[in-house]
């Protein structure tokens, strides 16, 4: 067990928010186009206010140079898939707020790729103060204790030498290695590993660090509410899959009928969240 939670950070929402959508685990990549267009859908049409996407947004971001044209550039056409998402992603930003925290697959989505894509980043974790309430986000790799060796992974990637030293690289030696990396990623899916999940009782010490009693987190991929006892809940987001049947793209909605009010929380079909 860690010795102590993590530095929290805290974002106090606009008084005049009153629906909060949060999504997560997407992997977009171009070989699903069913999945970018439910997300496209989504991002277009949907009503909150604002959109906090808790982490693998994307199935791979490999640097920030991916992105070839600024989404701000009128009609013309993006040239890659990362251009098109990132269009999609700025045009949702005119009409909404966008918050991105970093998954496990698209840490490397730095300042530059999230001013183009319209998205203010957000340290994991990050307290939100909404509706009188305190919200405990995170992506929720870092609780996943137990899986130690994807721990040891992760405290490597994510440090700024071995970032420095990635990013270097040409980009499509950047591609090559990260093809590698999610090829293994499906050979252990495919060979029936389990998984760790998100361990309650560090999931706990952070919520009283944060002085919250609701954690929603993504990574994985079982979407449920977990009662940790003493009114403490920790929500886990849908992963998102356009090809299933029917469409897995499940949204988690805070609302407020009027000012004042508890947020409601709903679990709501990708088609409902419109």
């Amino acid at each position: 067990m860690n010795p102590t939670p993590p530095r929290i950070a805290e974002f106090t929402a606009p008084a005049n928010w009153r629906v909060v959508d949060f999504i997560s685990d997407l992997h977009l990549q171009e070989s699903e186009p069913q999945t970018v267009r439910v997300w496209e859908h989504y991002m277009a049409h949907t009503r909150a206010d604002a959109v906090f996407i808790l982490g693998d947004l994307f199935e791979v971001w490999i640097g920030d140079d991916v992105l070839s044209t600024p989404p701000t550039t009128a009609r013309a056409a993006p040239s890659s898939f990362e251009d098109r998402c990132a269009r999609s992603l700025h045009a949702a930003s005119l009409r909404r707020e966008l918050f991105f925290m970093h998954g496990n697959r698209d840490f490397l989505l730095g300042p530059a790729g999230a001013r183009a894509c319209g998205l203010s980043l957000l340290a994991d974790p990050t307290t939100l103060n909404f509706a009188g309430q305190r919200w405990l986000l995170t992506h929720g790799d870092a609780l996943c204790l137990l899986d130690t060796d994807y721990l040891q992974f992760r405290a490597q990637v994510r440090s700024a030498g071995w970032q420095q030293n990635f990013l270097a690289k040409p980009l499509d030696e950047r591609r090559t290695i990260a093809q590698g990396l999610r090829a293994q990623s499906e050979a252990r899916k495919r060979s029936g590993a389990t998984y760790a999940d998100v361990d309650s009782p560090e999931a706990i010490r952070w919520l009283q660090a944060a002085g919250a009693h609701e954690l929603i987190h993504g990574h994985t991929h079982q979407p449920a509410d977990h009662d940790l006892g003493q009114d403490r809940r920790r929500r886990v987001l849908s992963d998102w899959d356009g090809a299933a049947t029917p469409a897995r793209a499940q949204v988690l909605r805070l609302s407020l009928a009027h000012p004042g009010d508890r947020a409601q929380v709903q679990r709501l079909a990708q088609a409902d969240a419109v």
